[in-house]
């Protein structure tokens, strides 16, 4: 049976293909395609979008577009991920799309095995993107539309190759985060692999976390990154970074979401004394003509993390 005979197959006269791209990337969003076909309608080549080539698959996306009845993307955000969870936020960006069809189907053919909850009468059919054109379709426009926005997001935030790995868990993916620390578009809870628990304090892996998150900051703030951990008998800086103008010595702090306490209320007197008193030894074996400063940087372990910064928090 061909993809097209078994959409010819279906009672309705106007149904929907919907699938989705981008369940297991490390960044960005989620995104889901629906597409109306014209009845009895063929697109030479169509196919399972994961069966074609990219160059394919960006010839095929326009000849879909213009010849659809109607199409549609809809997306979840980071937050929404992180927040409803990767399934829910995949079934959420399938509601919106289909919700953005300028036609409404009598019928949606989703690929997979768990519905959205939609208004009209809705289908799962396993690799459906493989059995039926339209949901091969979907396929096509959910995977370019969602390569296009990993390439916008690679412009924003060059140091990961978004371009290349469009955010999947590749071995280059990896060693950039493990660099440059994630961005604001990863996802966390897709990143334990980076923060693992085992023999170590939550309080431990929420500190580390923090400490990457601060990292990534500063560089996307356009400062070098001189010292991560810097540990000297007076005391320890968290980073030491220079920018054109100062030589920076920062204090990470981070706290859970429900701490009675702000992050920054844990820098107190004596440990300020222990960042003045580390960064004098850092000073003896490294000459500087920059400014110096002390900053803090505050960071909620909320979903996602927020951070605030504190430039010359203190002074010496």
């Amino acid at each position: 049976m061909t993809l097209y005979e078994f959409d010819a197959l279906q009672p309705e006269e106007i149904i929907c293909g919907v699938d989705e791209a981008g369940r297991g990337p490390l960044a960005g969003p989620v995104t889901a395609g629906a597409v109306i076909l014209p009845r009895g309608f063929q697109i030479a080549g169509l196919n399972d979008s994961k069966k074609l080539t990219e160059k394919r698959r960006e010839a095929l996306f326009p000849v879909i577009c213009e010849q659809a009845v109607s199409w549609s993307v809809g997306w979840a955000s980071v937050e929404e991920i992180e927040t409803l969870n990767i399934l829910e936020a995949t079934l959420l960006a399938m509601r919106r799309a289909v919700a953005g069809l300028s036609v409404r189907p009598q019928a949606a053919l989703v690929d997979g095995n768990r519905p959205p909850r939609l208004s009209i009468p809705c289908r799962t059919v396993v690799h459906g993107d493989a059995l039926s054109a339209s949901i091969a379709a979907a396929s096509v426009v959910a995977k370019v539309s969602r390569d296009h926005e990993m390439l916008r997001l690679d412009r924003e935030y060059p140091a990961y190759g978004f371009a290349v790995h469009k955010g999947y868990g590749t071995k280059l993916h990896y060693a950039r985060i493990l660099e440059h620390g994630p961005s604001p578009v990863h996802r966390m809870s897709f990143l334990k692999k980076l923060y693992p628990t085992a023999g170590v304090s939550k309080t431990t892996v929420t500190g580390n976390a923090g400490e990457e998150l601060a990292a990534a900051y500063l560089k996307r703030q356009g400062c070098r990154i001189l010292e991560r951990n810097y540990r000297v008998t007076e005391g320890e800086i968290d980073i030491i970074a220079a920018d054109r103008k100062h030589l920076i010595f920062c204090e990470v702090k981070t706290r859970a979401a429900n701490s009675m306490l702000p992050p920054e209320a844990a820098v107190t007197p004596s440990k300020k004394k222990r960042l003045i008193a580390a960064a004098n030894r850092y000073l003896e074996t490294h000459d500087t003509d920059l400014w110096l400063r002390f900053d803090v940087i505050a960071v909620v372990n909320t979903t996602p993390p927020t951070l605030t910064h504190y430039p010359a928090a203190f002074s010496v």
